[in-house]
């Protein structure tokens, strides 16, 4: 039942009285002492009825406000509790007001980030603490989302001051993207959450466009004495109005995006609305066609990828064709995920046969990387040069992360963990360059300059370049990792070996014997996997009876330093690839 402000007073003031045992209360007394509070706190001068307070005292015996309190009369004159501990301050909370608390103080702290709320949110911790100990196993009833380790939320207090202030900082920021933080002055306009993350938008100075920083990726703020730029007709509603998210370009335009949904997914799209301009265009015996009037950002493509394949694009052609993408990649990671666990089974097959296939060492979208980057090298050389291309990692040592990926770094670390690379070579077999390898051994390497050494012998100079053969010990350690861009078999010239030959350099005559009385075999390989070969390993390969490409790169490994100040031209250290 409702109960005013009065009848409250009276009530406290009837409890702090019966709590005194050091006094006898007759009702008269208690009379005196309502009305004397009244006028104290209220300035009410007509004083309390008895009935009045006989009906307070009914009220606070019964449970309709919860009381219960065990008032009880002596000597048919003087009223006390019963319990001399009893209160109306200490009064259990019941299962109704619990709930309610439980609920108001999970919404308090979503503010616990300002510091005009940090008395609140004292205030708030003492309320979860009497809610913790008055109620036994109730749990919530609401729950809201948050994220407890998000980094930034330090910073929302200092902006929100200086927002309301008026007054730039000094901001110290570092984007993902970047190699080190960098420091500007910035005038803050507002703070914008979204999904649990804050952002800041302002500007670096007057008549500049507006940046959304992350509060994540702020390092530090420190006050500044510029003068405030203030916002002039920038407006946070009309600035987000035309995309899903925070990510805006200013000067871009909207797209009207048609998107399918099936009959289980429309109704989770209709009751809960990817944009406010999302409207039903048609519906259809497989679902329903959505509309929507945005900018095409990373928060719209997020929120599409998050319905998998419960919906289609329908338009426009480059977002369908950029959701397509991001599928099909995503699916590569799983569909050709490789196979660690039998990675030592492949270097044993290398030691004792010489050779060894092992797929899905990179991805789809690794191998186009690298095509697109060896193709735009390729297009400013003259046609006859195309179809190779010696010291590749010297010429283009941007490919360098894209080939030293994690899976192929891990494999070299396992052979041998001190390898470092001697040799990169690209080449191209197709139509147009069709070659046949007779059978040989690999046993030439390219070294800095001519150093006569013992043991390195035959030596060779082209185009300023020198080959030696080294001693057989730095063949046998050498291994050989061919990366393959396109899928290889017997029609485009796959290489062929005779698997177990590589235990020793062998004479032109032994090559002709062992290859005359062996049955080869054909190293068949899809793009995306590598053969890994000991270069003394008997190999050849046939020109190719079919149109297509056969695109490898070509790197040798060793972990020996070459002696008598011989160097090893192409020497590259291996490094792990960053994350």
């Amino acid at each position: 039942m409702p109960v005013n402000r009065n009848a409250l007073i009276r009530f406290r003031t009837i409890d702090a009285c019966l709590k005194n045992r050091q006094r006898r209360w007759t009702l008269e007394d208690l009379i005196d002492a309502c009305s004397e509070t009244l006028y104290e706190y209220e300035g009410i001068d007509k004083g309390v009825s008895r009935r009045t307070v006989q009906m307070d005292i009914q009220l606070m015996r019964s449970d309709k406000l919860g009381y219960n309190a065990p008032i009880v009369v002596l000597e048919k004159k003087f009223y006390t509790y019963e319990d001399p501990e009893y209160s109306i301050t200490n009064i259990p909370l019941t299962d109704q007001d619990l709930g309610k608390l439980t609920e108001v103080v999970e919404i308090l702290r979503q503010f616990k980030g300002f510091s005009h709320f940090q008395e609140l949110s004292g205030m708030v911790q003492r309320l979860e603490n009497k809610i913790d100990a008055a109620k036994t196993n109730q749990e919530p009833v609401i729950d809201f989302e948050k994220n407890e380790n998000l980094k930034g939320l330090e910073h929302i207090d200092a902006l929100y001051q200086t927002i309301l202030k008026k007054r730039p900082v000094e901001l110290c920021y570092q984007s993902f993207k970047a190699r080190s933080a960098n420091t500007f002055v910035f005038h803050p306009y507002c703070l914008k959450e979204y999904r649990n993350r804050w952002f800041v938008l302002g500007v670096k100075k007057r008549n500049t466009p507006i940046l959304n920083l992350a509060l994540d990726r702020i390092v530090s703020i420190g006050e500044c004495p510029a003068k405030y730029a203030p916002a002039t007709d920038f407006n946070i509603s009309s600035f987000f109005h035309d995309v899903v998210g925070v990510s805006v370009n200013q000067d871009g335009k909207t797209e009207k995006v048609l998107l399918h949904a099936d009959h289980e997914t429309a109704p989770y799209i209709a009751t809960k609305p990817i944009h406010h301009s999302q409207n039903v265009e048609e519906r259809l015996t497989t679902g329903v066609v959505f509309s929507l009037q945005v900018q095409l950002n990373f928060e719209l493509e997020r929120e599409i990828l998050g319905f998998g394949n419960r919906i289609k694009i329908l338009a426009p052609e480059k977002l369908k064709r950029r959701i397509r993408d991001i599928l099909g990649e995503a699916l590569d990671q799983y569909q050709f995920e490789f196979n660690r666990g039998s990675l030592q089974n492949q270097i044993n097959k290398l030691i004792y046969k010489g050779s060894s296939v092992l797929h899905h060492v990179f991805r789809k979208r690794d191998v186009n990387a690298i095509s697109a980057k060896l193709h735009m090298y390729l297009k400013s050389r003259p046609a006859e040069d195309a179809y190779a291309v010696r010291n590749l990692l010297q010429e283009l040592p941007e490919l360098k992360p894209l080939l030293f990926n994690t899976n192929l770094t891990a494999i070299l670390k396992e052979i041998n963990p001190d390898l470092f690379l001697t040799k990169a070579i690209y080449f191209d077999k197709t139509p147009e360059s069709n070659w046949y390898v007779t059978w040989h051994q690999d046993i030439v390497i390219h070294v800095k300059e001519k150093i006569e050494t013992e043991g390195f012998t035959a030596w060779t100079k082209k185009n300023g370049e020198h080959d030696v053969c080294p001693p057989e010990q730095i063949l046998k350690d050498t291994v050989t990792v061919r990366i393959h861009l396109d899928d290889a078999d017997e029609s485009n010239g796959a290489l062929k070996i005779v698997p177990g030959s590589h235990q020793k350099k062998l004479s032109d005559d032994a090559i002709a014997l062992i290859t005359q009385n062996s049955i080869p075999h054909v190293c068949e390989a899809k793009a995306c996997s590598i053969h890994l070969m000991k270069p003394l390993v008997l190999h050849a390969s046939s020109k190719a009876t079919s149109p297509k490409h056969r695109r490898v790169i070509h790197l040798e490994f060793n972990a020996q330093e070459l002696p008598n100040g011989l160097e090893w031209a192409e020497r590259l250290a291996i490094s792990a690839p960053q994350a």
